[in-house]
This record gives C-alpha cells, structure tokens and sequence, in this order.
C-alpha cells in the first residue's frame, strides 16, 4: 500500500508543484482585483460540482461498488457495470451542462450576488464561467476512468492527470496579451487541460481493457445498489463544497480581493490536503473494500490506523508552519507583479485560520473509507450536514468583524465537527479502535508540532533582522532557511520521541 501512496503522492506532489509556478503567473497577471475575483468565481463553480458530483461522490459510491462485481464476477460482469454508469454519468452531465450554459445569467445572479452591483464584473464572469463550465463533464468522465485503473491499482495516470491543468493555463497565460482580458486566457487554460486529462485517462483504461462504452440502461441489482450508495455519497460531499459555495457567494459581497485572498490561501491549504490526504485516501478506500470482501476486518482497520499515522506524520509540519509563519509563506510565494505586500498580509492570515482545521481535512478521507468500503455512505452524511450547520452558522456570524478570515475560520471548525463525529460513528460500530498504542501516538505527534512550531517562530525572528538589509528575495530566503531548520527540528523530534522501530513498522511492506 505505501508503493501506491508515494506513486499518487509524488504525482499529486508534482501537480502542486506546477500549481504553485501557475498560482505565482496568475498572481502576478491577474493581482487580487475584480477580473481576478470574476475568475476564480469562473473557476470555483465548475470545481464545486466536481467535488460533489465526481471526485467526492461518485468516487464514495463507485470505487466499492466496482471492486465488488469485479472481485465477484470478474472483468466481464465489472465491464458490464462500468457501461451503464459511464452512459448514465455521460447523458447527466450533458444535461447539467446545456442547462448551465443556457441558464448561465440566472445562476450567476444566485451564485455571486455581490457582482449584480457590477455589471461589467458580472457579464465578465458570466462569459468567462461558460467557458470554464465544459470542463466539468470532461473532469468526471476522467474520475470515471480513474476509478476503474484505481480499482486495479493503477493509479499514476489519475494522479498525473491534474498537472495538465496548470500547465494548460500557464500556457495561455502566457500568451495573455491575444485574450481580451488574463482571465479569458485562464479560463480557456482551464477547458483545454479538460480534454488533455479526458485523452490521458481514456488512453490508459484501453491499454488496460476497462474503457468504458455507450450501452442500453439496465437497472440490475448491481446498478441499483450504486444509485443507491450515491445519493447519501451526494449529500455526504456536499458538505465541504456548500461551505465553499458559501465562501464565493458572501466573497462577493466583501471588499475586492476578499476572494482572492480566500483563493491563493486555500490553494496553499490544498497542498498537504492533496499530497498527503487525497493520495492517502485514494489507496485506502480500494484497499479496505478489497479487505472486508475478502472478510479481513482487521486487516482493514490495521491499513486504517496505519493511514490514519502516516497522514499525521506529514500534516504536521504544515501546521505548525501554516500558524506561525503564514505571512512569510505568502510574500515568498506570491507577491510579485500585481500581487502587492498587502494581498499577501491577508491572504496569509486566512491561511492560518484555514490550518487550524488542517488535521481533520486531511484525515477526513481516510476516515469515511470505512463506512464507504462496506457500501454505507449514508453515515458519513450525518457527520457532514452537521459540520456543514455548524460551519454555514459561524459565517455569517464572524464575516462582519473578519471579512474572509472568518470565512476560513467556520471551515476550519466545521471540518473538526465533521471528522469527530465520523470517528465517533466509527467506533461504535466496532469499524474502528483507537488502540493505546495509536493514543500515544497522537500525543506525540502534538508535542512534535508545538516544538516545531517554536522553532519556526523563533527562526522567524531571527530572519527578520538578519535579513533586513537584502534587497531582493529577502522573504525567498527567509523561507528557504524556516524549511531548514524546520525540517531538522521535525526529524529529530520524530526520532526522538517515536523511535526508529516505529518508524520501520509504519513504512513496512
């Protein structure tokens, strides 16, 4: 299981990378103001219905559902299943989209109120979300594929895949001059990196035999039982994407830049998410579902509790980090061009507010794995709506005195909500113990942060004086230094305290 953890997280590590080189183009092209904002509000809402629709949802329900027929009827039954999904994915997402783009005015209207005060900004993202909105049949018909490599624990293409996007828009970035505006060229970077993903997953599932094909919609028990794992997967994945669609729609209403700010923060957020917590995530699910088909129950939970340390082990640092020097994280990344100091301020402090729910977005995959590999999906939901209550109450309550801070902050509390309650659920079924092994663990792993997180307030100081009298890539160098020492601090306090037998056992076969 590590083996396909470091191939997803390397790929996914590598797509983050390519993500931060197109962030700093964007920010320096389209800085923090209102073409910016109708962007990335262009962008949101297609990555919204994604989220829901094919990453979260479709993933929950289908990965399991796969992986049963296949392991019980073999290839032909699980290429059989994968036709009437792929038929049913294709006609809905056709639907949704012609719907979309015809009704594009009105959903704007609902979507991003704020904008209606501008219509220069409104109309700006209206055309530039029709252009983005194709890339969402594109994006799920990929998460189909992947799905089906994933099941057979192939998963380099799928985690490839998301590099082309950043390529594709720093491509068309660069040729901003011929769009009428930067973000017209980003937009058009975001549809064109649809169909490269579309081209890689479909090549990969033909080399292996799972491409999917149109077929005749036959309600067998096998379908019926996907569509019924999805609606609860639906409402389950709802939670965090209605929480973000609460972010766009109250970031209309703030002052300009506040959606940016909330844009480059979590983009920094996501890096950990999606290096250690998706890729995680992604080989434990057809894991634990190939386990309790085969009945091995303590295996599975062994693999989750296992997952659950390996995810601690390197979210951690980004803690400690993300609360102590988020300032100095966003000036070394991103301010340079129109991307001023003062974007940079606040993007940083909502950076923090977002790491202070760190730990449970990205633990929250590898805990729903055990509801979703034995088919239950509809538990997750309970968890989800409540964290999402909780979340939607605090935003507007904090949005008056924080502004987008406080956005980031109910995330943030809704996120722990959600996980515990997940845990909890979890345990009292008897899907998962917290052994006394696991509970020194996680005290570990807090006085591991709290020392690290001195460190790098302390290295901050330092810097800041040390370094004042460069006058070029002062915060660069800064950075470099507090991930030094950052790193050295870090290592020996793992050693220390968790020992090298720990560490062998955790990376074992």
């Amino acid at each position: 299981m590590l083996g396909r953890i470091f191939t997803v997280g390397g790929y996914t590590l590598l797509s983050r990378i390519t993500g931060f080189a197109r962030d700093i183009m964007l920010a320096a092209i389209l800085g923090a103001g209102p073409v910016a904002d109708a962007f990335f509000v262009a962008l949101r809402l297609p990555n919204h219905f994604r989220a829901i629709f094919a990453e979260g949802a479709f993933n929950a329900a289908f990965v399991p559902a796969y992986a049963h027929v296949y392991g019980r009827g073999g290839a032909p039954s699980a290429k059989l299943f994968g036709n009437r999904i792929f038929t049913v994915l294709f006609v809905t997402q056709l639907v949704l989209l012609a719907a979309a783009l015809l009704f594009m005015p009105q959903a704007m209207a609902i979507l991003a109120p704020g904008f209606t005060d501008d219509p220069a900004q409104r109309e700006l993202a209206i055309t530039l979300t029709r252009i983005t909105f194709p890339y969402l049949l594109l994006i799920t018909l990929v998460t189909l594929y992947g799905g089906m490599l994933n099941v057979m624990h192939r998963f380099a293409s799928a985690a490839a895949a998301p590099i082309f996007l950043n390529l594709s828009m720093m491509a068309t970035l660069a040729f901003a001059a011929f769009f009428p505006t930067a973000g017209h060229a980003a937009a058009w970077g975001v549809l064109i990196s649809g169909f490269l993903q579309f081209f890689l997953l479909a090549g990969d599932a033909a080399r292996n035999g799972v491409l999917p094909t149109f077929s005749s919609l036959k309600l067998d028990d096998d379908v019926r039982a996907f569509f019924r794992a999805l609606g609860p997967a639906t409402l389950g994945s709802m939670g965090t994407q209605v929480a973000l669609f609460a972010d766009t729609i109250i970031g209309t209403f703030l002052a300009a830049g506040a959606l940016s700010a909330l844009y480059y923060a979590d983009r920094l957020n996501q890096l950990p998410i999606g290096v250690i917590g998706i890729a995680i995530g992604t080989v434990l699910l057809p894991e634990m579902s190939r386990r309790i088909t085969a009945g091995d129950h303590a295996g599975a939970m062994a693999s989750q509790r296992r997952a659950f340390e390996f995810t601690l082990l390197f979210s951690v640092p980004f803690v400690a980090a993300f609360l102590t020097v988020p300032d100095i994280i966003m000036r070394a990344m991103f301010a340079r061009g129109a991307f001023s100091k003062a974007d940079a301020a606040a993007a940083g402090a909502t950076l923090a507010a977002y790491a202070i729910g760190l730990i449970p977005f990205v633990m929250i995959r590898s805990a729903v794995a055990t509801f979703y590999a034995r088919k239950d999906t509809a538990t997750p939901v309970k968890a989800s709506l409540t964290g999402l209550s909780a979340n939607l109450v605090l935003k507007f309550a904090l949005m008056g005195s924080l502004a987008q801070i406080g956005l980031a902050l109910a995330t943030a509390v809704g996120a722990w909500i959600n996980l515990l309650l997940v845990l909890l659920f979890a345990v009292r079924r008897n899907y998962l113990e917290f052994d006394r092994s696991f509970l020194m663990s996680l005290i570990k792993f807090a006085l591991s942060g709290v020392i690290l997180a001195a460190a790098l307030w302390a290295t901050s100081r330092w810097t800041a004086s040390a370094l004042a009298g460069m006058t070029s890539l002062r915060d660069e160098s800064a950075l470099g230094i507090l991930i030094l020492i950052g790193a050295i601090v870090y290592g020996v306090c793992v050693i220390l305290l968790f020992g090298r037998r720990w560490l062998r056992a955790l990376i074992r076969p």
